[in-house]
Formats: C-alpha cells, sequence, structure tokens
C-alpha cells in the first residue's frame, strides 16, 4: 500500500503543533534534538505506510547498526 498526498498531509498536520512547539525553545542543541526525534517519528509513519507495518522477525535491521553504531556485542572485560 502507498501512502497518498492526502495522507501524507495529513499525517505533517497531525504533527504541526508538535514542531510548531519547538519554535519555543532557545537552545539550538535541544531544538536540534527534538527536532531529530520529531522528524524519525514521522519518517518512520510514511515508510510504515509505504512499506507496511514491520514484521516480528527478530533479524530486523537494529536501528544502531543502521547508523554504523553495532552495541550488540559489548566487550567482555
Amino acid at each position: 500500500m502507498i501512502m497518498t498526498k492526502e495522507q501524507l498531509i495529513g499525517s505533517v498536520t497531525a504533527h504541526y503543533d508538535e514542531l510548531n512547539a519547538l519554535n519555543k525553545i532557545n537552545n539550538f542543541y535541544d531544538y536540534e534534538s527534538d527536532f531529530i526525534k520529531l522528524w524519525l517519528k514521522m519518517g518512520k509513519e510514511v515508510l510504515e505506510k509505504n512499506i507496511s507495518t514491520p514484521s516480528g522477525d527478530r533479524r530486523k535491521k537494529n536501528f544502531n547498526r543502521f547508523r554504523g553504531v553495532d552495541n550488540s556485542q559489548k566487550p567482555s572485560f
């Protein structure tokens, strides 16, 4: 199922208040951090709508591995 233009606009509109609330933040670091979290949440919704709901497969992509960081194997001291 592919997301329609109306569904995309609806998704962005649903998050408009959250996006607009970021303008009240005076610290750029906090603004950027909250913006990234919101953008990732909206991107996940769009991706899932266009592809489908994610499977319950245990071999799914790990977000940290996706970003190039592998935290699955911790060093043994």
